[in-house]
């Protein structure tokens, strides 16, 4: 069956059987979707009674609260690539949801525009008889309309028929028989978070909020400080884009609810000055943080807010490196070697040797990464072991800087002292450009001329290992850029242990540099040596074998 990037799934099972069907409901529309996957709940729904029903109102319960987050875990587990959103606009109490409502017990009076539109729905309502299956087609796409925009022949799927080895074990399940535990809910809910690259754990904590909250909901973005002990923070999106994101979904997923959403630079920020809040959503890890938040609020004279603790998410797909549950750090750390954005035009360059720069801060690691892809095949281009040679007696580059710094910069035997050249421009900027005007264009003629010969030998890549790549504006001459990164406090470590220099002299130095951040946002891919050695051979490896992909589809598109 054809693929469908956008789909709405209309679950029907009563509550207490869902939880069962989740994870082979998910399976089977993971075959059909593949990018955004909205989930719309009304359990009991009879699509097969001959008449048509409408939506209506369900109460917000504590089984429900339950079933979002197990199908937000099972999501993770079975098709993490799919973008899963559980739609709550028909989830409100009896009482809210006669305001506002043009049709008593109706929560579309219009049908609702969604930010991605529907191409097929789908559903796991059981067929009795395989005669019904025209009716009941038409009867869901009638239903899918009155909720949602959608088009008019919008195709739609029954599931039921891939479940039903699931009857049995269903019709062991006994109707529950106490009445369900309402969930209580607030005019006023808070949380506060990350919020980076949207995934299961964050989805799991917005939908929960959205259910206790029935009309204003506040969320606290970090921001800046708040990002500063972060793992791979160069690779956290912008807070625009976090924010945007943020919108998006709730606006799918619950449209009355008024949302604020504001930057949080300390750990507190609005949620111990708003009068008016009511609960703060937290997790097992985020406990403290949200009793920290209600001490705050007892010293400025304000009520303490509810904590309602939801569970976190287990991540069946972490490594050992990485947080056994769901989270953005484990996410970003997966896209080390990945191409995180699509190489430039390079069509002024040759084909062939393919030219990776590789850059990266002092005590990144760069060069222990240059000596793995040279293990692998690739010809290294030791731009350090280059510098040295444009300063030999007899090169051009040696008549110029000793014209322009004055012979006291030279040994006894006429050689370049690069550490009394040093001296002479460190600390003055226009001294300082005036030697890498001299010194870089003769380094970038010798990076050519070892490319073009790679090339004449057949050698298939190039990396060129240059610490001033970016600096130089080297990246003419490669086809893609690689920067490694690795916290700050680990480099001055690091070079305080290699180099023998303080602490003072390490941040001096790489301070001088551009930064992660900077760095990164000219990167086509990113890499990290913070970890194991063994973890960083996966990750060039992992790089190495994409970039061959890559290198593979070229040819063959050329």
């Amino acid at each position: 069956m054809s693929m469908f990037s956008t789909g709405i799934l209309v679950l029907t099972s009563p509550l207490h059987t869902l939880p069962l069907r989740i994870a082979p409901v998910l399976s089977s529309a993971a075959q059909l979707v593949e990018r955004t996957l909205y989930v719309h709940l009304h359990p009991g729904l009879n699509l097969g009674s001959g008449s048509q029903p409408r939506p209506v109102f369900i109460p917000p319960v504590v089984d429900l609260s339950t079933l979002i987050t197990r199908l937000y875990s099972n999501a993770a587990d079975i098709c993490g690539h799919l973008d899963i959103r559980v739609l709550l606009t028909n989830v409100r109490t009896q009482s809210a949801a006669g305001s506002g409502t043009t049709i008593p017990n109706c929560p579309f009076p219009t049908p609702q525009p969604l930010s991605h539109s529907p191409e097929v729905v789908l559903t796991d309502f059981p067929l009795q008889d395989p005669g019904q299956s025209h009716q009941v087609t038409q009867c869901l796409q009638k239903y899918t309309g009155h909720c949602y925009v959608c088009s008019p022949s919008l195709p739609s799927v029954l599931l039921h028929p891939q479940l039903m080895r699931l009857q049995e074990k269903e019709e062991g399940l006994q109707e529950p028989e106490e009445k369900e535990e309402p969930l209580e809910t607030y005019s006023h809910v808070v949380v506060g978070g990350t919020f980076d690259r949207l995934h299961g754990a964050h989805k799991t904590l917005l939908n929960i909020s959205c259910l206790l909250a029935n009309r204003r909901f506040l969320i606290g973005v970090c921001d800046q400080a708040m990002l500063k002990k972060k793992v791979l923070k160069e690779l956290i999106e912008p807070y625009s884009l976090r924010v945007q994101t943020l919108r998006e979904f709730l606006q799918d997923i619950k449209p009355s609810l008024q949302v604020e959403i504001v930057p949080l630079d300390d750990p507190f920020g609005v949620s111990v000055v708003d009068p008016l809040l009511q609960c703060i959503v937290v997790s097992e890890e985020t406990r403290k943080g949200g009793e920290a938040v209600n001490k705050k609020r007892i010293e400025n004279g304000l009520p303490v807010l509810v904590l309602h603790e939801i569970q976190l998410l287990k991540d069946a797909h972490h490594t050992e490196t990485e947080e056994e549950k769901i989270s953005s750090s484990s996410l970003r750390s997966r896209l080390l070697g990945t191409l995180l954005t699509p190489a430039k035009d390079t069509s002024h360059l040759p084909p062939v040797p393919y030219v990776i720069g590789l850059t990266g801060g002092s005590g990144s690691g760069k060069s222990s990464i240059a000596k793995q892809l040279e293990a692998l095949g690739a010809v290294r281009i030791d731009c350090d072991k280059l510098g040295h040679e444009v300063y030999q007696p007899g090169t051009a580059a040696y008549h110029r800087v000793v014209e322009e710094f004055g012979s006291d910069i030279l040994n006894e035997d006429n050689t370049i002292n690069r550490r009394a050249l040093g001296k002479k421009v460190f600390g003055d900027q226009e001294r300082l450009k005036a030697l890498t005007n001299i010194v870089w264009p003769e380094i970038a003629l010798l990076v050519k001329n070892t490319i073009r010969q790679s090339g004449e030998e057949g050698k298939q890549v190039c990396v060129v290992d240059a610490a001033v790549l970016l600096e130089a504006g080297w990246t003419d001459m490669v086809h893609e850029v690689w920067v490694t990164v690795i916290p700050e406090d680990e480099a001055v470590s690091r070079i305080t242990e290699r180099d023998g220099v303080t602490t003072d002299d390490a941040l001096r130095r790489l301070h001088s540099q551009w930064s992660n951040t900077k760095q990164v946002e000219h990167a086509n891919v990113v890499l990290s040596t913070l970890w194991e050695p063994e973890v960083t051979r996966k990750q060039v490896l992992k790089a190495w074998n994409l970039l061959q992909k890559r290198i593979q589809q070229r040819q063959e598109t050329q």
